[in-house]
């Protein structure tokens, strides 16, 4: 018996005039501010290195393709557009696809809309203003923000967790699981404090935000990625990350510029994913040259465009809100 093929969208036409009209409020209020729409490839020879990401990994088999067959699908379009910043661009922002492989679920398809955008002269304080002013002026007459709170991360854990991010240990955030919440974490890794301090935050925390617009700073020295560090004992990361009613939406560092630095933490990344630069996939060393030469002093976000729908429509899954999510693709 031949299978049964629902071809209808999951989104109802409504929400994909939602969607349309988000749209067209994200690019008229970047043009209001003069910022420059730019369009960068979603195939690179490199991957990005955060072991917190999974890419798709495709081949190309053809002329062009240099000494290395394979490619991977962005999971972000930040590395060609720092490329752009260094050239000289200016402040710009995209919106496009991008993919992060393992990732599906209420609030994950592997496939998703990503806004992006970078700011010449600004520091990451400058941008979560600026983050404030864009979500007011794409939401203000569909789904109003009732608050706004700025929350330092380890203040964060201190209220809802009793913890100290900073001094607290594997095994006593094993132990708060277990003992207070019931949870048994199960394939955690049993060195690294990062992961158990994600995992604090994802099932501890997150659910305690509450609604309206929250901002999170001053992340852990460990988790800056692609940040700056700003001084301090312990240091932190110039990094911020949004959440919108308890779902988390935009995250956004001042941009680190230290080509050397920025090496040095991908190289580091590969270790921590279980090989190196050289064997997995090299080094994007088109960025680390386009640091090199100077990348302005700028600050940048990517906001998930498929959860802001989701919440101006008040839908509870992607599925409500993407025409056609991966399981029926």
């Amino acid at each position: 018996m031949q299978p049964v093929y629902d071809w209808r969208p999951t989104a109802s036409i409504e929400m994909l005039r939602l969607r349309a009209e988000l749209l067209a409020r994200i690019r008229a209020f970047f043009r209001r501010e003069q910022v420059l729409e730019v369009d960068t490839p979603a195939l690179s020879t490199c991957l990005n290195p955060d072991p917190a990401l999974q890419c798709f990994v495709t081949g190309y088999h053809g002329p062009g393709g240099r000494d290395r067959p394979e490619r991977y699908l962005h999971t972000s379009p930040e590395f060609p557009m720092k490329r752009l910043l260094a050239a000289g661009s200016g402040s710009i922002f995209q919106v496009c696809k991008v993919f992060r492989n393992g990732e599906f679920g209420s609030l994950h398809n592997p496939e998703f809309t990503l806004l992006e955008w970078y700011r010449t002269g600004y520091d990451h304080q400058d941008l979560m203003a600026e983050v404030e002013r864009l979500l007011r002026a794409l939401l203000d007459d569909i789904a109003p923000i009732t608050s706004v709170r700025y929350w330092r991360y380890r203040d964060l854990f201190l209220e809802f967790a009793g913890l100290d991010p900073f001094s607290v240990t594997m095994a006593e955030i094993q132990s708060m699981m277990r003992d207070r919440y019931g949870i048994e974490p199960l394939g955690m890794p049993e060195d690294g404090l990062d992961p158990w301090l994600d995992l604090t935050l994802t099932h501890v925390i997150e659910p305690r935000l509450g609604d309206g617009l929250v901002f999170v700073q001053d992340y852990p020295a460990s988790q800056a990625s692609l940040a700056r560090l700003c001084p301090g004992n312990p240091p932190v990361a110039a990094r911020f990350e949004v959440y919108l009613d308890g779902i988390e939406l935009a995250n956004g560092y001042h941009e680190l510029a230290d080509a050397a630095e920025q090496r040095q933490r991908f190289n580091e990344q590969c270790v921590q994913r279980g090989g190196s630069c050289d064997g997995e996939s090299p080094l994007d060393e088109y960025l680390l040259a386009a640091l090199e030469s100077g990348l302005p002093d700028c600050a940048g976000v990517a906001l998930g465009v498929d959860r802001l729908l989701l919440l101006a429509g008040r839908a509870r899954n992607l599925r409500e809100v993407i025409a056609f999510p991966f399981d029926i693709v």
